[in-house]
Protein backbone atom coordinates (compact mmCIF):
# COMPACT_ATOMS: atom_id res chain seq x y z
CA UNK A 1 0.00 0.00 0.00
CA UNK A 2 0.98 3.75 0.02
CA UNK A 3 2.15 3.41 3.56
CA UNK A 4 4.57 1.30 2.75
CA UNK A 5 5.97 3.04 -0.50
CA UNK A 6 6.01 6.13 1.29
CA UNK A 7 8.32 4.71 4.21
CA UNK A 8 10.33 3.28 1.21
CA UNK A 9 10.89 6.98 0.04
CA UNK A 10 11.78 8.66 2.91
CA UNK A 11 14.59 5.34 3.20
CA UNK A 12 15.58 6.51 -0.69
CA UNK A 13 16.06 9.73 0.52
CA UNK A 14 18.04 9.46 3.79
CA UNK A 15 20.34 6.91 2.06
CA UNK A 16 20.87 9.53 -0.87
CA UNK A 17 21.74 12.10 2.27
CA UNK A 18 24.10 9.75 4.00
CA UNK A 19 25.57 9.08 0.28
CA UNK A 20 25.96 12.83 0.15
CA UNK A 21 28.35 13.03 3.33
CA UNK A 22 30.11 10.50 1.71
CA UNK A 23 30.97 12.02 -0.88
CA UNK A 24 29.61 9.25 -3.30
CA UNK A 25 27.65 11.17 -5.72
CA UNK A 26 26.43 8.32 -8.13
CA UNK A 27 25.28 6.58 -5.37
CA UNK A 28 23.42 9.81 -4.21
CA UNK A 29 21.81 10.38 -7.65
CA UNK A 30 20.68 6.70 -8.14
CA UNK A 31 18.90 7.37 -4.53
CA UNK A 32 17.53 10.18 -4.92
CA UNK A 33 16.41 8.76 -8.98
CA UNK A 34 14.41 5.96 -6.96
CA UNK A 35 12.69 8.45 -4.25
CA UNK A 36 11.45 10.60 -7.53
CA UNK A 37 9.82 7.12 -8.99
CA UNK A 38 8.40 6.30 -6.04
CA UNK A 39 7.23 10.16 -5.15
CA UNK A 40 5.54 10.05 -8.87
CA UNK A 41 3.91 6.74 -7.97
CA UNK A 42 1.99 8.15 -4.93
CA UNK A 43 0.91 11.30 -7.56
CA UNK A 44 2.90 13.57 -5.83
CA UNK A 45 4.47 15.85 -8.22
CA UNK A 46 6.50 18.34 -6.79
CA UNK A 47 8.28 16.04 -4.46
CA UNK A 48 9.23 14.18 -7.43
CA UNK A 49 10.36 16.66 -9.18
CA UNK A 50 12.32 17.94 -6.28
CA UNK A 51 13.99 14.55 -5.82
CA UNK A 52 15.13 14.74 -9.38
CA UNK A 53 16.56 17.54 -8.78
CA UNK A 54 18.34 16.59 -6.32
CA UNK A 55 19.56 13.39 -8.53
CA UNK A 56 20.60 15.81 -11.19
CA UNK A 57 22.85 18.08 -8.37
CA UNK A 58 24.63 14.51 -6.90
CA UNK A 59 25.03 13.42 -10.60
CA UNK A 60 26.49 16.85 -11.62
CA UNK A 61 29.65 15.64 -9.69
CA UNK A 62 30.20 12.38 -11.00
CA UNK A 63 27.97 11.67 -14.60
CA UNK A 64 27.00 14.68 -15.83
CA UNK A 65 25.15 12.73 -18.80
CA UNK A 66 23.00 11.23 -16.11
CA UNK A 67 22.50 14.41 -14.47
CA UNK A 68 21.26 15.64 -17.69
CA UNK A 69 18.51 12.86 -17.32
CA UNK A 70 17.70 14.09 -14.52
CA UNK A 71 17.34 17.35 -14.68
CA UNK A 72 15.44 16.56 -17.85
CA UNK A 73 12.38 14.63 -16.29
CA UNK A 74 12.56 17.66 -13.78
CA UNK A 75 11.92 19.66 -16.04
CA UNK A 76 8.35 17.51 -17.72
CA UNK A 77 7.19 17.34 -14.53
CA UNK A 78 7.57 21.48 -13.80
CA UNK A 79 6.38 22.47 -17.49
CA UNK A 80 3.49 19.76 -16.70
CA UNK A 81 2.14 21.60 -14.01
CA UNK A 82 2.65 25.07 -15.41
CA UNK A 83 5.86 26.09 -13.24
CA UNK A 84 7.68 27.64 -16.46
CA UNK A 85 10.18 29.89 -14.79
CA UNK A 86 11.67 26.81 -12.30
CA UNK A 87 11.95 25.07 -15.66
CA UNK A 88 13.97 27.96 -17.19
CA UNK A 89 16.46 27.60 -14.34
CA UNK A 90 16.70 24.01 -15.11
CA UNK A 91 17.34 24.59 -18.66
CA UNK A 92 20.27 26.87 -17.70
CA UNK A 93 21.97 24.38 -15.51
CA UNK A 94 21.80 21.87 -18.16
CA UNK A 95 22.61 24.45 -20.82
CA UNK A 96 25.92 25.24 -18.42
CA UNK A 97 26.66 20.80 -18.02
CA UNK A 98 27.12 21.11 -21.92
CA UNK A 99 28.90 24.30 -22.07
CA UNK A 100 31.54 23.50 -19.51
CA UNK A 101 31.37 19.24 -19.29
CA UNK A 102 30.05 17.87 -22.31
CA UNK A 103 31.70 20.64 -24.64
CA UNK A 104 28.39 20.28 -26.55
CA UNK A 105 27.88 23.95 -27.47
CA UNK A 106 24.54 23.46 -30.23
CA UNK A 107 22.96 21.71 -27.32
CA UNK A 108 24.11 24.59 -25.31
CA UNK A 109 22.51 26.93 -27.36
CA UNK A 110 19.55 24.66 -27.61
CA UNK A 111 18.74 25.13 -23.57
CA UNK A 112 19.64 28.39 -23.41
CA UNK A 113 17.29 29.20 -26.43
CA UNK A 114 14.51 27.31 -24.31
CA UNK A 115 14.81 29.06 -20.86
CA UNK A 116 14.94 32.46 -22.76
CA UNK A 117 11.70 31.39 -24.10
CA UNK A 118 10.31 30.20 -21.18
CA UNK A 119 11.14 33.59 -19.42
CA UNK A 120 9.47 35.41 -21.48
CA UNK A 121 6.32 33.67 -21.17
CA UNK A 122 6.25 34.77 -17.67
CA UNK A 123 5.78 38.28 -15.55
CA UNK A 124 8.73 40.26 -16.88
CA UNK A 125 10.33 42.21 -13.28
CA UNK A 126 13.77 42.91 -13.61
CA UNK A 127 15.27 40.10 -12.79
CA UNK A 128 13.54 38.11 -15.58
CA UNK A 129 14.83 40.53 -17.71
CA UNK A 130 18.18 40.23 -16.44
CA UNK A 131 17.94 36.14 -16.94
CA UNK A 132 16.63 36.28 -20.26
CA UNK A 133 18.98 38.85 -21.67
CA UNK A 134 21.72 36.34 -20.27
CA UNK A 135 20.63 33.27 -21.45
CA UNK A 136 19.53 35.35 -25.38
CA UNK A 137 23.84 36.94 -24.92
CA UNK A 138 25.13 33.55 -24.56
CA UNK A 139 23.02 32.71 -27.75
CA UNK A 140 24.32 35.48 -29.70
CA UNK A 141 28.05 34.82 -28.87
CA UNK A 142 28.25 31.11 -29.33
CA UNK A 143 26.14 31.69 -32.85
CA UNK A 144 28.69 33.92 -34.09
CA UNK A 145 31.43 31.60 -32.65
CA UNK A 146 29.91 28.72 -35.33
CA UNK A 147 29.13 31.49 -38.17
CA UNK A 148 25.72 31.86 -37.48
CA UNK A 149 25.74 35.67 -37.95
CA UNK A 150 22.70 36.44 -39.21
CA UNK A 151 21.17 34.84 -35.98
CA UNK A 152 23.49 36.79 -33.46
CA UNK A 153 22.88 39.76 -35.26
CA UNK A 154 19.57 39.56 -34.57
CA UNK A 155 20.19 38.69 -30.66
CA UNK A 156 22.36 41.78 -30.16
CA UNK A 157 20.16 44.29 -31.83
CA UNK A 158 16.94 43.03 -29.99
CA UNK A 159 18.66 42.89 -26.74
CA UNK A 160 20.81 46.43 -27.69
CA UNK A 161 16.92 47.93 -28.02
CA UNK A 162 15.64 46.60 -25.03
CA UNK A 163 18.60 48.06 -23.06
CA UNK A 164 19.27 51.26 -24.26
CA UNK A 165 15.98 53.20 -22.89
CA UNK A 166 16.39 51.33 -19.04
CA UNK A 167 18.55 53.38 -17.00
CA UNK A 168 20.56 50.96 -15.51
CA UNK A 169 21.35 49.17 -18.09
CA UNK A 170 21.71 51.52 -21.33
CA UNK A 171 25.61 51.35 -20.62
CA UNK A 172 25.62 47.81 -21.84
CA UNK A 173 23.80 48.59 -24.71
CA UNK A 174 26.68 50.53 -26.92
CA UNK A 175 28.58 46.62 -26.35
CA UNK A 176 25.99 44.81 -27.73
CA UNK A 177 25.45 46.93 -30.85
CA UNK A 178 29.39 46.98 -31.14
CA UNK A 179 28.69 43.16 -31.29
CA UNK A 180 25.90 42.88 -33.70
CA UNK A 181 27.75 45.79 -36.22
CA UNK A 182 31.34 43.28 -35.96
CA UNK A 183 29.19 40.37 -37.04
CA UNK A 184 27.50 42.39 -39.77
CA UNK A 185 31.09 43.57 -40.88
CA UNK A 186 32.33 39.89 -40.87
CA UNK A 187 29.64 39.25 -43.44
CA UNK A 188 29.64 42.67 -45.82
CA UNK A 189 31.61 45.74 -45.27
CA UNK A 190 28.55 47.57 -46.77
CA UNK A 191 25.79 45.87 -44.36
CA UNK A 192 28.29 47.28 -41.38
CA UNK A 193 28.53 50.60 -42.55
CA UNK A 194 24.68 50.68 -42.61
CA UNK A 195 24.03 48.95 -39.57
CA UNK A 196 26.76 51.91 -37.80
CA UNK A 197 24.29 54.43 -39.23
CA UNK A 198 21.79 52.69 -37.91
CA UNK A 199 22.55 52.28 -33.99
CA UNK A 200 23.97 55.70 -33.90
CA UNK A 201 20.63 56.71 -34.81
CA UNK A 202 18.45 54.81 -32.47
CA UNK A 203 21.01 55.14 -29.83
CA UNK A 204 22.74 58.32 -30.36
CA UNK A 205 25.27 57.52 -27.11
CA UNK A 206 26.74 55.45 -29.17
CA UNK A 207 28.12 57.74 -31.06
CA UNK A 208 30.36 59.19 -28.46
CA UNK A 209 31.63 55.49 -27.54
CA UNK A 210 34.67 54.40 -27.61
CA UNK A 211 33.52 51.11 -29.07
CA UNK A 212 31.74 53.29 -32.50
CA UNK A 213 34.62 55.06 -33.36
CA UNK A 214 36.76 52.07 -32.97
CA UNK A 215 34.23 50.56 -36.00
CA UNK A 216 35.01 53.94 -37.87
CA UNK A 217 38.86 52.97 -38.24
CA UNK A 218 37.95 49.61 -39.03
CA UNK A 219 35.65 50.46 -41.55
CA UNK A 220 38.23 52.68 -42.89
CA UNK A 221 40.92 51.14 -42.80
CA UNK A 222 39.16 47.79 -43.74
CA UNK A 223 37.99 50.23 -47.28
CA UNK A 224 41.65 50.96 -47.58
CA UNK A 225 42.95 47.75 -47.57
CA UNK A 226 45.07 49.13 -44.46
CA UNK A 227 46.49 45.96 -42.56
CA UNK A 228 48.60 48.15 -40.61
CA UNK A 229 45.80 50.87 -39.55
CA UNK A 230 43.53 48.18 -38.90
CA UNK A 231 45.99 46.42 -36.25
CA UNK A 232 47.25 49.80 -34.74
CA UNK A 233 43.22 50.93 -34.17
CA UNK A 234 42.58 47.31 -32.62
CA UNK A 235 46.05 47.53 -30.22
CA UNK A 236 44.84 51.74 -28.95
CA UNK A 237 41.13 50.14 -28.04
CA UNK A 238 42.88 47.12 -26.27
CA UNK A 239 45.56 49.52 -24.21
CA UNK A 240 42.04 51.27 -22.33
CA UNK A 241 39.75 48.27 -22.67
CA UNK A 242 40.84 44.43 -22.88
CA UNK A 243 39.93 42.76 -25.56
CA UNK A 244 37.92 39.38 -24.08
CA UNK A 245 38.46 36.18 -26.77
CA UNK A 246 35.12 36.45 -28.25
CA UNK A 247 36.07 39.99 -29.44
CA UNK A 248 39.58 39.02 -30.43
CA UNK A 249 37.96 36.03 -32.52
CA UNK A 250 35.79 38.07 -34.49
CA UNK A 251 38.05 41.45 -35.21
CA UNK A 252 40.82 38.83 -36.51
CA UNK A 253 37.90 37.12 -39.05
CA UNK A 254 37.50 40.41 -40.43
CA UNK A 255 40.99 41.22 -40.51
CA UNK A 256 41.35 38.10 -42.83
CA UNK A 257 39.27 39.37 -45.07
CA UNK A 258 41.68 42.85 -45.82
CA UNK A 259 43.36 41.67 -49.09
CA UNK A 260 46.64 39.75 -48.56
CA UNK A 261 46.06 39.22 -45.08
CA UNK A 262 46.70 35.14 -44.63
CA UNK A 263 46.37 34.09 -40.99
CA UNK A 264 47.91 37.26 -39.67
CA UNK A 265 46.73 38.20 -36.03
CA UNK A 266 46.17 41.38 -34.35
CA UNK A 267 49.60 42.10 -32.80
Amino acid sequence: GNTRVEEACEMYTRAANMFKIAKNWSAAGNAFCQAAKLHMQLQSKHDSATSFVDAGNAYKKADPQEAINCLNAAIDIYTDMGRFTIAAKHHITIAEIYEAELVDIEKAIAHYEQAADYYKGEESNRQVVGTTNKCLLKVAAYAAQLEQYQKAIEIYEQVGTNTMDNPLLKYSAKEYFFKAALCHFIVDELNAKLALEKYEEMFPAFTDSRECKLLKKLLEAHEEQNSEAYTEAVKEFDSISRLDQWLTTMLLRIKKTIQGEGDGDLK
